[in-house]
């Protein structure tokens, strides 16, 4: 069996970061020859921890230079396409902006517990799925629990600045390595697969990459 290391850098604010992933399964699903070692690492989409909370599609909106109903299609689109994958996007359009630095932290310690993919599917599903705050201590305790984690536990982490500068360190890693929009895939540290692809062509690279590490 071909071992690949697959480095997943994503934010829980990105919606093409919960695609991605849930695309990664699919063409995963599709390469029973290969054991795949997947780690998650941080990106932020929202650095600033003090701006204020707002609406996600006038928020986009001057983001990108587009007209709300623009954005407001773009997250329709992407609300099919997480509908046909299985995950849920339901409120997509109903989130705030929000800092995702604590998520992040409680992601690194469920990697300690090899829960990270729990934790982070858990905290996709709340700020897709369910709109809430992925900033606020005690949203993120319950998503903690979601993925079988201690809630106490977190709540202790959150209120100290533990896993502040493992976060930290890994945001500028991948900053320095040039990753500037995410997903981004880093495949045994050696190639880049970026955005969200389709499975099929995502298996492709894959096996590709596979074949030319054997």
């Amino acid at each position: 069996m071909q071992k690949l290391k697959i480095d997943l850098v994503s934010d829980i604010a990105c919606p093409w970061c919960a695609i991605g992933y849930a695309r990664l399964e699919q063409a995963l699903a599709t390469l029973p020859e290969l054991n795949v070692d997947l780690q998650w690492h941080a990106f932020e989409l929202n650095p600033d921890k003090n701006a204020p909370q707002e609406p996600i599609l006038p928020a986009l909106s001057r983001k990108y230079g587009r007209s709300e109903d623009e954005m407001r299609a773009a997250q329709s689109n992407m609300m099919h396409i997480a509908t046909e994958l299985g995950i849920n996007f339901s409120k997509l359009q109903q989130r705030f902006t929000c800092n995702t630095f604590d998520a992040h932290r409680l992601v690194k310690w469920a990697a300690t517990q090899q829960k990270a993919t729990a934790m982070k599917l858990a905290l996709f599903n709340a700020y897709f799925g369910e709109a809430k705050d992925v900033s606020d201590a005690t949203i993120l305790a319950e998503c903690a629990v979601q993925a079988g984690l201690n809630s106490v536990d977190a709540a202790r982490i959150l209120q100290t600045d533990e896993y502040s500068d493992t976060v930290k360190s890994d945001i500028a890693k991948y900053q320095q390595a040039g990753v500037s929009s995410v997903p981004a895939f880093i495949i045994n540290n050696k190639y880049l697969i970026s955005g969200a692809q389709e499975p099929a062509q995502l298996a492709a690279s894959l096996r590709q990459i596979a074949n030319e590490m054997a």
